[in-house]
Parts: C-alpha cells; structure tokens; sequence
C-alpha cells in the first residue's frame, strides 16, 4: 500500500524542493482526492493535483514538466547531473528559490538580511516574561461577544425564563425582574511564526511565546513559514515548554533555511481550512517581513488577510530600533493593511504589546 502512494509523496516533496508552497494537508488532501476520483486514469491524477496544491497559472509549466518526471518514470533521470534537460524538470524557477544571501536579486533585501540586529540571541529573561504572559493572558487576550446569554445585575434584557419561574414560586410578585447579557469568549488567534535563516537568533524566543500563548489562550492555530507552511498546534499542545518545543523541531524540516514568507503566507491561505481560521480572528506574524522573491505574493496575501481577520498585527525584530522604517518592498506593501507594526525582537516584547491589543481596540 505505502509503494502504491510513494509517487504522492514524491510529487508534493518534487514540488516543495521546486519553490512551490505545498503543505502537507494538501499533500494529505491530494491522496484523497485521488482516492475520490477512482482514478479513472492519470488524468483525474492531473486534475487532482492541479486543483488541490493550487498552481499558479504562470508555474503550470514547471508543474508539468514535475508530474511527467513523477509519473511518467523520468525520476531517475532527473538525477542524473549530466543530463540538463531531465534535471531542469526538478529545478526551481530563477525567480523562486534562491536561499543563499549571494543570489539574492533585490538589494533592499539583501541589505536587510545582513543587519547585524539579528546576529544576537536574546533569551536572556524569556521564561519570566513567558510565565507572565501565561498568568495574564485569560483576563487581557482580546474577546468577542458570544451570542449564548447569562444572568447579570445589569444586564440589557429581561430574562424571561427566570422571571417566569420566579413569578411561579412567587404567586405572581416579582419585585425584581431578572437580566441577561451576552456571554464573551476569547478571540481566535492565529500566529505564523518565521523559521527562516534570517530569524534564527529568534527562533528559539519566538517558538517560546508561541508556546506559551497555545498554552494561555483558549483558541489558537499555531503555523511556522520558512521555504514551507508547517501547522505546530498540536505539538505545542504539550505542557511542558522543553518537550513541546523538541516536537516542533522534529515536525518543522525548514528550520533556520531559506525565506520564502510571501509563498508561505499564500500556502496558509490556499488551504480553506486554515483561511477560515482567520475569520474574525487576531491574526500574528513574527517576522522580520525580509521576503527575497517577488513581494507581490506577500503584499497579496498580506491584504487578504487584513479584510477577514478581525486585526492583523506583524512583529519584526527590526522595529526594536526606534529609528527604523519598513524600506523593503514587501514590507512596506503590507504596511497599509497591517492593524500595528511593533517590536517583535524579544519575547517580553510580543507578550506586552499582544496583552494590550484589546485595550487599543
């Protein structure tokens, strides 16, 4: 069974190694979408896989020419170093892939990467501004009204079913006329979470407050972005912060590698799931918002995501210097649709600036 699906496996992780934004539930999906399908031939395969990783218009060439390596028996060849034209069927595109610093097309970019804010660690006083964060976050986390009711002293509407008990008890005397209100419950958040290279000095504090915050919040989606989307919630479901943050290091493969945060954030919105996860929702990214391909992707994704959350907040290790300004294309694209640009260098400073987004509201 498990060989009659390792050419499944083998496109998405084709596709992936090509620059493409593939997740692994759509790479779930993908199977069973097959599996619904019949297949009645390799066609609906195509089809399937069209639709559900979601292709570009513009990369269905490069597509094509990876499913017929994958399917059509010309994966062996493709490794062939000798061979160019095999091998160019498994290469990323130029505008999509390059994760070393020297290839880098867009200066700004490059530029950016190279700043020495990044080169230090900044751990120092995280687990007291973690455990700070845990005691306060139920009672400052941002919430919605709920349409479920409960009795109140002061509430907006009479309620009915206990005057009318209190009336049967009573002969009919009420001297006073019981009051509902709307219930809150807290607001989903969903927090992405930079992996990539140019993060890693954050890594460590960032995946920290994420911890701490599927810890402390009642509802929270939990996603790294790196060269992939990766969906760590279940693994930072897990109490104890050091085990925990050792499951999310085996599940995210793309730790500390290339930047590719406009395809992640499109990755994360492709999947119809995780969309309806920001509906009304406070949407996080920590991320230095350094993106070295074509910031369209970004800038796109970035105001999408403003018009269905509730409030889109992105925090950049960048804005701890009070001089700084968003020069990066990318970045200064998603400026107009961001809800706040704050300081997101250490984790006291996302757990202050998150604990009081309710109160600026």
């Amino acid at each position: 069974m498990m060989r009659a699906l390792d050419p499944f496996f083998a496109l998405a992780a084709a596709l992936r190694q090509a620059g493409f934004a593939v997740s692994p539930d759509q790479t779930t999906d993908f199977i069973a979408g097959v599996g619904v399908l019949g297949p009645r031939g390799i066609n609906d395969v195509y089809a399937a896989a069209r639709a559900l990783f979601a292709i570009p218009p513009e990369r269905v060439d490069e597509f094509d020419a990876i499913f017929r390596a994958i399917f059509a028996g010309q994966m062996v060849q493709a490794h062939a170093d000798s061979d160019e034209d095999e091998i160019e069927a498994l290469e990323p595109s130029d505008n999509t892939t390059d994760i070393e610093v020297e290839d880098a097309d867009e200066p700004a970019g490059e530029d950016a990467t190279a700043s020495e804010r990044l080169t230090q660690r900044a751990i120092l006083g995280t687990a007291d501004a973690l455990r700070q964060f845990e005691t306060q976050a139920a009672r400052r986390l941002p919430r919605r009204l709920s349409y479920r009711r409960q009795q109140s002293k002061h509430g907006d509407r009479i309620d009915l079913r206990r005057a009318l008990k209190a009336a049967a008890r009573t002969d009919g005397d009420l001297v006073v006329l019981p009051q509902s209100r709307r219930k809150t419950r807290q607001r989903r958040i969903v927090c992405l979470v930079d992996v990539s290279g140019s993060m890693k000095d954050r890594s460590d504090a960032l995946l920290g407050f994420a911890h701490a915050l599927a810890q402390s919040a009642g509802r929270v989606e939990v996603f790294t972005i790196g060269t992939r989307l990766t969906r760590i919630t279940t693994g930072l479901a897990l109490k104890d912060r050091r085990a925990a943050l050792t499951r999310v290091a085996q599940a995210v493969s793309d730790i500390d590698g290339g930047t590719r945060i406009g395809d992640g954030l499109q990755a994360f919105l492709s999947v119809p799931r995780y969309a309806g996860f920001v509906r009304g929702a406070l949407v996080l990214v920590l991320s230095d918002g350094l993106e070295r391909d074509d910031p369209t992707a970004m800038i796109d994704a970035g105001a999408r995501m403003s018009r269905m959350a509730w409030q889109f907040h992105w925090l950049t290790p960048l804005a701890a210097d009070p001089a700084f300004e968003p020069k990066t294309a990318a970045l200064a694209g998603v400026l107009p649709w961001l809800d706040g640009l704050a300081d997101g260098s250490t984790a006291q400073a996302i757990s202050e600036y998150v604990l009081n987004i309710a109160r600026a509201a």
